[in-house]
């Protein structure tokens, strides 16, 4: 949760004292819980608690990221918020849904997707909304454009380099995901198309080259 105060050696007395066992348990703490610990007076346990409490205003992100899903890290964490907007919806995702999210993947989405489905998660989520963190997300992307709604995925080699073409096609309104799913409505294959091409063709998802792309994208500009 990025509080300032609460490094690594001072979780460390916690987790050994028993204080803290998830991070939930950050904000049952008090002033006179932390000045059990060495070292820390009054004025520092005080500082802790503030920046403890100021911390139930950071945004979803943070909140997914400090659940501790396997393979969810920062990156994974924002697309997820990006894409759902908010944590309970993500909780509710089937692994399929979860791999609307950029470069949410198969595997990763089936980690979230049981990650959820422990009770002792759900537990987890329940105690963290009672604690008043933040559920929901405003995101930053843009979702109006003429390739609104749109999700493409990019396989074998382009003319113009990836990014390049990730970064025209989200200006325009789209998204490019790193997966070929039932959520995706444009496969652009170049030269030496992988695996992601043959997923297209399983699945009747629309194939188109690199010269279709840029029509779509002279359209929009």
């Amino acid at each position: 949760m990025n509080i300032d105060g609460l490094g690594d050696v001072l979780v460390e007395q916690l987790v050994d004292r028993g204080s803290v066992t998830s991070v939930a348990d950050i904000y049952d703490l008090t002033v006179e819980k932390l000045m059990q610990l060495e070292r820390m007076g009054k004025k520092s346990a005080a500082n802790v608690i503030r920046n403890i409490e100021n911390s139930r205003q950071n945004p979803l992100p943070r909140v997914i990221q400090a659940l501790g899903v396997r393979f969810v890290g920062e990156r994974t964490a924002l697309f997820l918020a990006e894409e759902f907007g908010d944590l309970d919806r993500i909780a509710s995702a089937t692994s399929d849904d979860l791999q609307r999210a950029e470069e949410v993947g198969p595997k990763v989405a089936e980690s979230i997707y049981q990650f959820f489905r422990e009770p002792r998660n759900q537990e987890l989520v329940q105690r963290l909304r009672s604690a008043g963190l933040q559920f929901e997300y405003r995101a930053r992307r843009r979702h109006g454009g003429p390739l609104a709604g749109l999700t493409f995925v990019l396989t074998g080699t382009l003319n113009m380099s990836r990014e390049e073409a990730k970064q025209r096609i989200e200006a325009a309104g789209g998204k490019v995901a790193g997966t070929v799913s039932r959520k995706t409505d444009f496969v652009v294959a170049g030269e030496d198309p992988g695996s992601k091409l043959d997923k297209a063709r399983e699945l009747g998802i629309e194939v188109i080259d690199e010269a279709k792309l840029l029509g779509l994208l002279d359209r929009s500009s």
